[in-house]
Order: structure tokens, then sequence, then C-alpha cells
């Protein structure tokens, strides 16, 4: 079976856990639990950096992508990830990486972001009319900044159609088990969950007040 193409997009300043959570589970997957140390994920997970060279993220960690997004071929991509942290901030003002991410994000056959990284999407105009949520300190940002986005206060994430956004942080590792549902169904997403020893989501809720 061919792999399915996922890219993380990570770049300064960007919030550990909303890219190492998607990671970890993207890659965590096994069509078979039996045969899961001879086996590999039906993902393939890139790392691609804003900027080449190492990643300064939140923190401190430092990080090496395996490529950048000029170097990326957004067309063959099953899903493009947005990830947040403060260094979303910087990019809402760089015309260069949202005129990549407007090109860009079409391609892939599905669109998600972690915590502030729904901003970037908004305001390259990928979230237009849609439903969508952020991290809770940043929803009255959203809704204040992008009228044209319906903002979900109370779901923990929110898919709709081709495209997926999630609350802070933790919340993606909840919103990649959703989609890896949606790929190859519930009970190997609740397996995934199962060998992280994390709680798979029963319910869509927001987890801290708003």
């Amino acid at each position: 079976m061919e792999k399915r193409r996922v890219a993380i997009v990570v770049f300064d300043e960007v919030e550990v856990l909303d890219f190492a959570g998607p990671f970890e589970v993207f890659s965590a997957l096994r069509l078979d639990e039996a045969t899961r140390r001879e086996s590999a994920s039906p993902y393939e997970v890139i790392i691609a950096g804003v900027k080449p060279g190492i990643v300064h993220c939140r923190g401190g960690l430092k990080v090496q992508p395996d490529t950048t997004i000029e170097a990326l071929d957004a067309s063959g991509l099953h899903t493009l990830v947005i990830p947040g942290g403060y260094g979303v901030r910087p990019l809402l003002k760089d015309e260069g990486f949202l005129h990549w991410l407007r090109k860009a994000a079409p391609q892939p056959t599905r669109l998600a972001s972690v915590c502030t990284g729904s901003l970037l999407l908004a305001e390259a105009g990928q979230l237009d009319g849609l439903h969508a949520t952020t991290h809770w300190l940043s929803l009255d940002w959203m809704a204040r900044d992008w009228p044209s986005v319906h903002v979900e206060r109370e779901r923990h994430f929110v898919i709709e159609g081709r495209v997926a956004t999630s609350a802070g942080i933790s919340a993606g590792i909840d919103l990649s088990l959703a989609l890896i549902a949606e790929d190859f169904g519930e009970p190997l997403a609740r397996a995934t969950a199962r060998h992280m020893e994390y709680p798979y989501p029963e319910q869509n809720l927001r987890r801290v007040p708003t």
C-alpha cells in the first residue's frame, strides 16, 4: 500500500507538542497490532521548516527538519499540518510565508492545524465561512480579526470537510486520532491511543473553561 504523506510545518518558537503530538500519532499507527514491531505506519511523516536550518522551538528544543516548505511538493500530500506557538505572530505578517500557504493549502487531500496554527489558516483565507477553533486564549482574537470564521468555543477539535482545526497544544493528539479514525476506522485509532497510553477522545468537548 502506498504511504499517505503527512507534512508538518515547523518554525522558530513553534510549540513543541503542537507538532510532536501529531507526529507521534501518525507515526505510531499500525494496521496490524500483532506485527507492530515488524511493520511501519501507513503514513510517511515529514517535518518541513519554514526556513532552512535548525528550528528553535519553544522551551529551547532544537529540531532539524527533513526539508523546507519551498522544497515540499504539496500536491503529493495527503495531510498538511500547521502547528501554533508564539512563532505564529511574525508569520501572520510574513507575506512570503502567507503566499506559500495560500498556494499550498488547497493542494493536499486534507488541511489541518493545531492551536494557533488556525490563525495562519484564517489569515491565508482557508477558513472563510468554516467552523474552526484555536487555543482558548486566542478565541476572542480569532473572532475579532477573522469575522468570516465561525468560531467554535466549546469543541476540542473541528473537522469540516477537508479542513480540521484543534484547540491548544495537546488537542492536536486528539485531532490526529480523529483523523486516523476517518482514514482507517475507529478501531485502529483506538489501538493507536492504547499503544500511546493516551485516552481516546470519547467526546469532543473543550477541556478548559473559555
